[in-house]
């Protein structure tokens, strides 16, 4: 009797700690060893989420739900506005916009639309697995949608790199759902940038605005250098593992698995790149707080858990995003005016600190035995052969793209099917063939 009564108490013990841990856990303890971000990095985030909220504005000239302070952006420069009835479920809705004063070509794609049955397809198309790409997995559905997208607007971009000189970024945008569409879209063209005029990769990046889960941990990886997400707190989304059934599991089970063995489970995805975290509560105090942003690449901890919390929600949405990572630019930017002395921290030692985050994070990847993680110097030699392309390379692939189709034009799904080989209706890569 007193054998069962101690293993009774030593189970109650057992649980209540359980609970205890996860109802006390806060969003601000994913980020809570990452140091600060600079104004410099951060800069372009909040004039992003704009252009992102103006795609759900129908009239940008009479506009009837602007954030406060406006859009901030030229109509005229609007140079293309896509709804749903012209993408017919094959993509959220987006616009194509220049921004002549930061010269920069900007694609921002809208989020989940709750009222959409085609946004929820192209969401669950998706099982664990599913879909390997560019060796590693990520999500079916988005993948997809991503390349449709290519197939309408690579040519508008292309033609609008060269009108502004070649010399403007190219800034792939999106929230929530648009986010994966805008990351996947990143990765296929980081990988052929001779078929947008020759770009190269230091004028391309994306900015995914509360992520989706679209890409394994080692794509996540990899593409740190031009993919940057954004998480407001307690978001749920970049939390939520794909496919979307399993977030209950998530929320209970998950507390139970080993960190290593969902480190080593290849299929399982992740939101992308380098995370910029926006942290504006603290555990047990009320109210907001003024916003830090706390930056890095994590390999390990990358937001596992599901927060249990009111404002889960809330800080998904891209009105508050937008809000707080303005108030957060502005702190950031008045402690910069306040400090008489030089700061410690100069901008090239700044950039130069980013480049050897992402090189610790791509070898920290490697000495944990992710699968398919390269290292920094095999992704360093990767990119040689790709770096900047010469004239005449961009000419002979100018010329190959008008005769690779009919009218002229890129077709996107047979560039991406050079890096797959299908099998009983899957794609594979070609290298696992061999294997």
């Amino acid at each position: 009797m007193s054998i069962s009564c101690g293993v009774e108490c030593v189970f109650i013990l057992g649980c209540s700690r359980w609970a205890w841990k996860r109802c006390t856990y806060i969003g601000a303890d994913d980020s809570s060893e990452w140091p600060l971000a600079t104004s410099d990095e951060f800069e372009p985030v909040p004039r992003i989420c704009r252009v992102i909220l103006a795609v759900y504005e129908p009239d940008l000239k009479n506009p009837k739900f602007p954030p406060p302070g406006g859009y901030r952006l030229d109509p005229d420069s609007v140079v293309k506005q896509v709804t749903y009835e012209q993408t017919q479920g094959n993509s959220p809705p987006y616009i194509i916009y220049c921004d002549n004063q930061n010269q920069e070509i900007v694609l921002a794609i809208r989020g989940l639309n709750l009222a959409k049955e085609s946004d929820y397809k192209v969401l669950l198309d998706n099982g664990l697995g599913m879909q390997k790409f560019d060796g590693g997995y990520v999500h079916h559905g988005l993948l997809k949608s991503a390349i449709w997208l290519l197939n309408q607007e690579s040519e508008t971009l292309m033609r609008l790199w060269v009108e502004k000189g070649r010399c403007y970024k190219m800034i792939f945008a999106g929230h929530s759902l648009g986010s994966g569409v805008a990351s996947l879209l990143t990765v296929i063209v980081v990988n052929h940038r001779d078929r947008l005029g020759g770009i190269s990769r230091g004028l391309i990046r994306c900015y995914a605005v509360a992520p989706a889960r679209c890409m394994s941990l080692n794509l996540a990886v990899k593409y740190a250098d031009v993919i940057h997400s954004i998480v407001l707190q307690d978001d749920f989304l970049p939390r939520t593992p794909t496919p979307l059934e399993d977030i209950f599991k998530s929320i209970f089970w998950d507390t139970f698995i080993p960190e290593h063995r969902k480190l080593r489970d290849p299929r399982r995805l992740y939101a992308p790149g380098r995370i910029y975290h926006v942290v504006e509560r603290k555990f047990c105090r009320c109210g907001r707080f003024p916003p830090e942003v706390r930056t890095a690449i994590p390999v390990e901890g990358r937001f596992e858990h599901i927060v249990l919390s009111c404002n889960a929600t809330s800080d998904h949405a891209i009105i508050w995003i937008a809000r707080e990572a303005e108030k957060a630019l502005e702190r950031m930017e008045s402690d910069s005016e306040t400090v008489t002395t030089a700061p410690k921290i100069q901008k090239l030692e700044r950039l130069q600190t980013i480049e050897k985050e992402h090189k610790d994070a791509l070898d920290r990847a490697v000495s944990l035995n992710i699968p398919d993680a390269v290292s920094a110097v095999e992704d360093e030699s990767s990119r040689d052969g790709s770096t900047e392309p010469s004239q005449n390379e961009i000419e002979c692939a100018s010329r190959a793209n008008s005769k690779g189709s009919s009218d002229g034009r890129t077709n996107w799904d047979k560039v991406v099917e050079k890096l797959f080989d299908e099998r009983t209706g899957q794609l594979l890569l070609k290298k696992d063939q061999a294997e």
